[in-house]
């Protein structure tokens, strides 16, 4: 192999130099495209082999993935073709939105079938999936020198990733504790926090809301104008409503979901600094938010915004990306804060979403499946995903200090960086894991309705949430 054509090849792996234009000099330099492919494939291989894992040893082999409808998934179908010449593994899959995606995902799991290999989940998820045996511990594979490359570099995800996606089953134990089982692997996650439509707040004569207090003060303003309200926040009857911003204040002010002792669960969400952050809270929404808060969800929250018919998003931060690009109203008039709610707390404590990948326990070609799936999360995969396509926010350390990406964002999102910065090392998953976390959170949203619209107070509302979870925690042994 020419040593020109191998090093223009490696500069592409590296990307340092993208696949059009890799192409295109080879193409000056008198290359085929299949000449180029191969040379792009064997430095690839030559990277992984280093790492101790034969790459083709399931050639031949295809795997099935079941995946949501997501930019990480656009990102990732970009690349695959590397992944392909790379293993010798067909890759086949089905996408789904995301209103019947989990749906999906059940059924699959549920009747044990072996048609998928691996799927995206969030870590929630992997609570119920885990204890029930339909999803692999993937310590096996990671911890295998055969099967994991050196280079997959597992200590390059943040640690708050590594730790939210494992779990030893047990109700209320630690995220990531000793004994733990690594039911997923991060793929790409959203931490939440403020973004904000500085071009209103600017016509107004208001700065970015420092703190809680401050956001519903200037909500308040925003909404009497009466050009937009001024904040967004989910307010559906499902466990998205409080796991967003809502947990990410609440957290901040002390609050706690449950305390555990023993294995047992006592529900926390009638304690002193409860009831007084949903009185501000209810507060907020009421003179606020939008006037039919109760149906809003992701897509209501992102879509006002990027309408300009809310001000200020208490919410991902990649929402907030999403709106700030495209053809957006208010493209270009967004920016960003790492806020922290409670005005004596030191740092935000965002809670997050890990969009993840795990591995059906069904699956006849469970290694040709984690080869994938440690090409996905990788460093390189990653790296074209967050500089080539739209994987925000990337899981690895090193793909943030990657200059390409940190200078696309500077240059279009503008703020961006410096929030996630200011948010990251308090992120992680602040709920008490335990199996049966979606019926709950949707419980307490339900409750929070209900306070909202005024049909029960706070406090009582409170304390009648706490009484009907501990019948149920009690019904399943756990309080």
């Amino acid at each position: 192999m020419s040593d020109a054509l191998k090093a223009l090849a490696r500069a592409c792996h590296e990307n340092r130099l993208g696949r059009r234009e890799f192409l295109t000099r080879a193409s000056v330099m008198g290359f085929s495209t299949t000449a180029a492919g191969l040379a792009l494939n064997a430095v690839a291989t030559d990277a992984l082999a280093q790492g101790g894992v034969n790459f083709k040893k399931h050639s031949g082999k295809t795997i099935k993935l079941l995946l949501n409808k997501h930019p990480y998934v656009d990102a990732m179908l970009k690349n695959i073709e590397n992944f392909k010449a790379l293993t010798g593994i067909n890759v086949t899959y089905d996408i789904f939105p995301e209103d019947v995606y989990f749906d999906k995902v059940t059924a699959a799991l549920a009747s044990k079938s072996s048609q998928y290999d691996a799927f995206m989940t969030g870590a929630y998820q992997t609570w119920k999936y885990g204890p029930a045996r339909q999803i692999v511990d993937l310590n096996t594979f990671l911890k295998n020198p055969e099967l994991t490359s050196s280079a997959y570099a597992w200590d390059d995800i943040y640690e708050g990733l590594r730790t939210s996606t494992a779990w030893d089953g047990k109700a209320g134990s630690q995220l990531g504790a000793a004994g733990a089982k690594q039911w997923a692997l991060p793929w790409g996650f959203e931490l939440n926090s403020l973004t904000y439509n500085k071009k209103a707040l600017d016509g107004m004569g208001m700065k970015a809301p420092t703190n809680l207090p401050d956001l519903i003060d200037k909500a308040k303003a925003i909404s009497k104008a009466g050009k937009m309200y001024g904040i967004g926040v989910r307010g559906s009857r499902s466990w998205a409503t409080i796991h967003a911003g809502f947990l990410s204040g609440y957290v901040n002010y002390g609050g706690k979901d449950f305390t555990s002792a023993g294995g047992k669960l006592t529900p926390a969400m009638n304690s002193p600094q409860s009831k007084a952050f949903h009185k501000m809270w209810v507060d907020m929404l009421k003179n606020g938010g939008p006037k039919n808060w109760t149906n809003y969800t992701w897509y209501e929250v992102g879509n006002d915004l990027g309408a300009g018919q809310s001000a200020m998003i208490f919410d991902a931060d990649i929402l907030g990306y999403f709106m700030n690009g495209g053809g957006n109203k208010e493209a270009g008039n967004l920016a960003f804060s790492g806020f922290t709610p409670n005005p004596e707390a030191k740092a935000p404590t965002p809670n997050i979403w890990i969009w993840s990948l795990a591995m059906s326990a069904f699956s006849k070609q469970q290694e040709a499946a984690w080869f994938f799936m440690q090409w996905a999360t990788g460093t390189d995969n990653t790296t074209f995903g967050a500089t080539k396509g739209d994987l925000v926010n990337p899981i690895r350390k090193s793909v943030w200090a990657n200059p390409e990406f940190q200078q696309r964002l500077e240059k279009s999102y503008p703020g961006y960086l410096k929030q996630y910065q200011d948010s990251i090392t308090n992120a992680k998953i602040h709920f008490t894991p335990q199996q049966l976390f979606p019926e709950f959170t949707t419980d307490w949203a339900a409750m929070l309705q209900q306070m909202y619209g005024g049909q029960i107070p706070v406090d009582e509302g409170l304390d009648k949430l706490a009484e009907s979870l501990t019948r149920k925690l009690k019904d399943v042994g756990l309080a």
